[in-house]
């Protein structure tokens, strides 16, 4: 077990600053695929990566942080850990595992604390086929003007008409309704966009100039805010059916969960980041889990999930409930505790133990 809280950062300028001390000190190379935009403190936004390991690597380990901006936090601090780990190091060295580290894939949400891009993308909503016709969420459809009302906070009509909608409702349709992904209010909430945002576009760069030469390619998306506190649940994220389920068992236990057999505490989403990279890097045999970390109740990180929306379509709130509302994000997908800290460390380093020896067997 490695000491963690240290690892853990207090703002995406700080988490990036600590990502690259990690790696220097690991004697490794970052390279920064730089956003256009600047962040909140004006610092540079980027999506860094850092390979650990020899770049003919038929055997590849990806740990990515930051898909959904804000739970980064998380995330980076998971990857600080990793770069310091020197017996997860030794042991990838050992039997020819690459590691490569994907530091926050949304640079944008991360820093602003946001969950979305600066165009309101969620990015596990994103990766679709912009040349087909996106998928209609009709549930959500429904459902946006109670989940986003017009005051916060919300009024007593708009709470009991909410709650009567998920006493009334099929609670895994209703789960499906609100975060599956929708693509029709680009003010709302899951909102996938209806073109590839400059971090799909990007993200699909780096893979194809890092993982062409692996054969066989396990990742490790990192998220925060579904499920019991602390606890990392291990969700299949690519090839999701019996066979992908299976197979994903047998690298990291039987307590991988998914869409495919209704196991996991996540919806069905569409258009999700694994999903998409098979058809990235089609010369290797992938495997993929998101691992998601327990935070509070779910209805603590959608309440919050609404207020900051709520925030972003009133930009001139009140400077001090602002802030409160962003701390209120912040604190439904990171948990400020040396307990949590150590819990998401240790899962997180097991769960690319298990990567490595599997990867490791012919």
């Amino acid at each position: 077990m490695i000491a963690a809280p240290e690892g853990f950062s207090h703002s995406y300028a700080s988490a990036r600053r600590r990502f690259y001390e990690a790696a220097q000190a690991a004697q490794l190379d970052v390279e920064a695929f730089k956003y256009r935009l600047p962040g909140r403190d004006n610092e540079v936004l980027a999506i860094d990566v850092c390979l650990d390991g020899q770049a003919d690597a038929q055997r590849l380990l990806v740990i990515s942080s930051g898909v959904h901006g804000v739970e980064g936090y998380c995330g980076s601090g998971i990857q600080v850990f990793a770069l310091h780990d020197e017996n997860l190091r030794q042991a990838a060295r050992a039997n020819g595992v690459a590691l490569l580290y994907i530091h926050a894939v949304n640079p944008y949400g991360f820093s602003y604390i946001r969950r979305v891009t600066h165009e309101n993308v969620d990015l596990n909503r994103n990766f679709q086929d912009f040349s087909k016709p996106l998928p209609v969420n009709l549930g959500y459809r429904d459902l946006h003007d109670l989940l986003l009302p017009k005051q916060l906070p919300p009024n007593l009509t708009n709470k009991a008409q909410v709650a009567w909608r998920m006493l009334t409702q099929d609670k895994r349709a209703f789960q499906a309704a609100v975060s599956a992904g929708q693509h029709q209010f680009a003010d709302g909430l899951f909102y996938g966009g209806v073109e590839p945002t400059w971090s799909n576009q990007t993200l699909r760069r780096i893979v194809q100039q890092y993982c062409q030469q692996a054969l066989r390619i396990h990742w490790i998306d990192l998220h925060t805010g579904l499920g019991p506190q602390g606890h990392g649940e291990r969700i299949l994220a690519a090839h999701n059916n019996a066979e992908g389920l299976r197979d994903a068992k047998r690298i990291w236990g039987d307590q991988v969960t998914s869409f495919f057999d209704g196991s996991t505490v996540s919806a069905h989403v569409n258009g999700t980041m694994l999903d998409a990279m098979p058809a990235e890097c089609p010369q290797a045999e992938l495997h993929a889990i998101a691992l998601e970390y327990g935070t509070h109740p779910v209805q603590t990180v959608m309440q919050a999930m609404r207020a900051e929306q709520w925030l972003q379509r009133n930009p001139k709130a009140d400077p001090v409930f602002a802030s409160r509302i962003k701390r209120q994000l912040l604190d439904a997908f990171f948990v400020n505790t040396d307990t949590w800290k150590q819990q998401v460390v240790d899962q997180a380093r097991q769960a690319m133990l298990e990567s490595v020896s599997s990867l490791s067997q012919n």
